[in-house]
């Protein structure tokens, strides 16, 4: 996939979400991939004045390169939508309910796909009982690169009931999802959209050094081992790249995604449940779509003017081919 016309391109990154690091350094990585592949780019490090400078830049296209909210939640979106300009990932009904847990439950398990049970709890209730047996998992309803999660088992320092003065999301949120705690395996699958339709690339396993991969393990070099493909039963990772494709699919999602896994392998394909869907997945050196891509044959470079191609299919702008 090549772009059949040098563009203005501009990559939206940073904001003020608590992935703000993350998001600039995707952003310079994308920046500097179209920049060598001889496009013009205007970075724009996103503030309350974003509207403005992205009329001011006209570009033909935006790489969205933000993570979090208000960058992955329709936010962005709907007011990129209002401007009339064309940007690379999902838009604004898929970003609203891929970000939200318990929405995008709603969403897939009705077609078959599995994900954890649980409930959405008051942080306050969790100073009074457990909402679920223990061990459990804590998540905030939309975060993502796993910001905020708390395990809490029978040997964690919370103190059961959780104390108040521990610390743990629920000092900074008001609502938390509650999931079953699955044992296992962590793998991910990504999905791009190519001239002739979505594919799943293929499946990591994450393996962290210590502890669960959290936000550190995720961005921090030297902290998970990265195997890809994973060494997998061919039906679990049939599975995952069937649910990945179709998670995608069912969400509505554009340009490329990534979808989360735990496995215990005890269980067989009974034991693979989805955790979530990325619409906006990390564009860093570290980040799994790119050493996804790489794994298939596709550089850097190809992977961002591929995102950008299939944006330029859904608005109906010239520039692209396959």
């Amino acid at each position: 996939m090549t772009l059949d016309r040098k563009l203005h391109v501009a990559v939206l990154m940073g904001g003020w979400a608590n992935e703000r690091p993350v998001s600039l350094m995707s952003g310079a990585g994308v920046a500097e991939a179209l920049e060598q592949r001889g496009h013009r780019v205007t970075r724009i490090d996103m503030d309350r004045q974003v509207a403005a400078r992205l009329a001011e830049a006209a570009p033909d296209v935006v790489f969205n390169a933000l993570h979090g909210v208000p960058g992955e939640d329709g936010t962005v979106q709907g007011l990129m939508d209002l401007m009339g300009l064309a940007y690379t990932h999902s838009g604004l009904a898929t970003s609203v309910i891929a970000i939200d847990k318990q929405l995008t439950k709603n969403a897939l398990v009705p077609h078959g796909i599995p994900m954890p049970g649980g409930r959405i709890v008051r942080s306050e209730e969790l100073f009074e009982r457990d909402p679920l047996p223990r061990p459990y998992v804590l998540k905030p309803v939309n975060e993502g690169s796993s910001v905020g999660v708390a395990i809490v088992t029978d040997a964690s320092n919370y103190a059961n009931p959780i104390a108040r003065d521990a610390m743990g999301p629920w000092q900074e949120f008001a609502e938390l999802l509650a999931e079953p705690y699955i044992k296992g395996r962590e793998m991910t699958a990504a999905v791009v959209d190519f001239a002739d339709g979505a594919r799943a690339l293929a499946v990591t396993e994450l393996i962290p050094k210590s502890g669960f991969y959290d936000f550190d393990a995720k961005y921090t070099d030297g902290l998970t081992e990265h195997v890809c493909p994973a060494d997998l039963p061919g039906r679990i990772a049939d599975l995952c790249l069937d649910y990945a494709l179709r998670a995608h699919k069912l969400l509505g999602c554009r340009g490329c995604s990534r979808t989360d896994f735990r496995w215990d392998e005890e269980l067989g394909e009974d034991g693979l449940f989805v955790l979530e869907t990325n619409t906006q997945p990390g564009m860093t050196p570290l980040s799994l779509v790119p050493e996804q891509a790489r794994h298939i044959g596709m550089d850097y470079g190809i992977l961002v003017e591929t995102i950008i191609a299939a944006a330029l299919r859904h608005f109906g702008r010239e520039g692209a081919h396959g």
